[in-house]
Formats: C-alpha cells, structure tokens, sequence
C-alpha cells in the first residue's frame, strides 16, 4: 500500500511516539497538551506531541490508526491530488484551531480531533458514497462521523474531542468550499480564504512559478 507523504509523515510520527512510550523510552507525560508549560516554560514540542500520541498499544489505538490512515489518505490522493500545499493548510487550519480551544477545554492530546476533522472533510465531499456501519444499516458518507460520536457515546467514551474535530471540520468545509462559491456568485473582491502562501507551495513543491491566484 502506497501511502502518500504527508499522511506517511503523520502515521510514521504517531505510530513512533506510540512505540516510544511503549519501550519506556518517553513518557506520556511529557507530551500532553499544557498552556503553562508550553507558553511559559518553553516546551513547545508539546505542540506537536498532542496531536501524536493516540495512547498506549491497544484495540483503541489501532481503531485510531485505522481512521487516521484510511481518511487522512483518501484526502490526500482524492480531494487534494496535486494540492499537496493545500492539504498541509487543511491540516494547519484544524491544529491552529484546535490548539486555541485546548486550553479552555482541559483536553491532554487532540489527535483524536484531528482525525475527526478529516473524517468529517472527506464524508462532506463524498455525500454519494454509502455506508455500512457493523452490517447494520448503511448511510451517506457525510453521517460517518455522527455515526462514530453516537457509537463513542453508546460505548461511555467521552464525545468533546470528537465534537472538536465536527465542528474545526466543518468551519473548514464552509472557508474552503462553500465561502468561495457564494463569494462568485456575489462577486465579492476577496473569493478565496485559505490559499497557501507561496513558501508553503515552494516547500510542498506545488509551486513552479507561476503566479498563483490571489483575490
């Protein structure tokens, strides 16, 4: 199975801060999500390290990897095929946001919510695809992710990350696919919000130099 780069990078850094956790060689402690020890004594890794750790080797963490994979792969070869760029902002978007709802929420690792936020991205631009759910009933793709939120809450999982990545998903969806159309349609100046900047093409090597479209 090819997977592509950025949903490589993701996998490889969740399934590695696992792994070192597992063998005792880090300590889930020390990659939690803390507004104290991020902003005021200067441990900044925890920025990352929240959206790594889906916990220890478990039924749950392999649940967790499987989603993460699966969407965060179909995006990446599907919706944003050569938009590599793109994608990495779709990403940034939901960490940015996620990442300035944390402290008021006292949530420790918000990969969950990430992974929520593509589910609910990539159900939205898939509305025909149908769905099975355990054999039982099948839906449209867009109900996939309040399908898995009502099975968390049938099981006595905790909803508010999941509900997180809904909503960071759905802002998402509404700036980049829905703002543009009606701004057409209305001819506002300003029709597209979340474009890359250049050096984030250049990085992603989406750019080639030509001039990209600004509004």
């Amino acid at each position: 199975m090819d997977i592509p780069v950025i949903s490589r990078l993701y996998f490889t850094g969740a399934f590695l801060t696992t792994a070192g956790c597992a063998l005792d060689i880090i300590s889930p402690f020390s990659l939690y999500f803390n507004f104290d020890l991020i902003f005021f004594q200067g441990q900044i890794w925890r920025l990352l390290t929240t959206y790594l750790f889906f916990g220890m080797f478990s039924i749950d963490f392999i649940f967790h990897m499987y989603f993460l994979v699966r969407y965060c792969r179909m995006l990446e070869e599907g919706d944003f095929r050569g938009r590599t760029a793109n994608f990495v902002m779709m990403i940034m978007f939901g960490v940015i946001f996620m990442t300035a709802v944390a402290p008021f929420i006292s949530v420790h690792f918000l990969g969950s919510s990430l992974t929520f936020m593509m589910v609910y991205v990539w159900g939205r631009r898939n509305e025909d695809i149908r769905m099975s759910f355990l054999g039982v009933f099948t839906f449209n793709a867009p109900y996939l992710p309040w399908v898995m939120l009502t099975f968390s809450m049938l099981l006595g999982n905790g909803v508010l990350m999941d509900a997180i990545g809904i909503i960071v998903g759905h802002t998402y969806y509404f700036l980049e696919y829905v703002y543009p159309a009606v701004a057409e349609i209305r001819g506002w100046r300003r029709k597209k919000i979340l474009e890359p900047p250049r050096i984030l093409h250049w990085i992603c090597g989406t750019y080639h130099g030509q001039d990209l479209h600004r509004d």
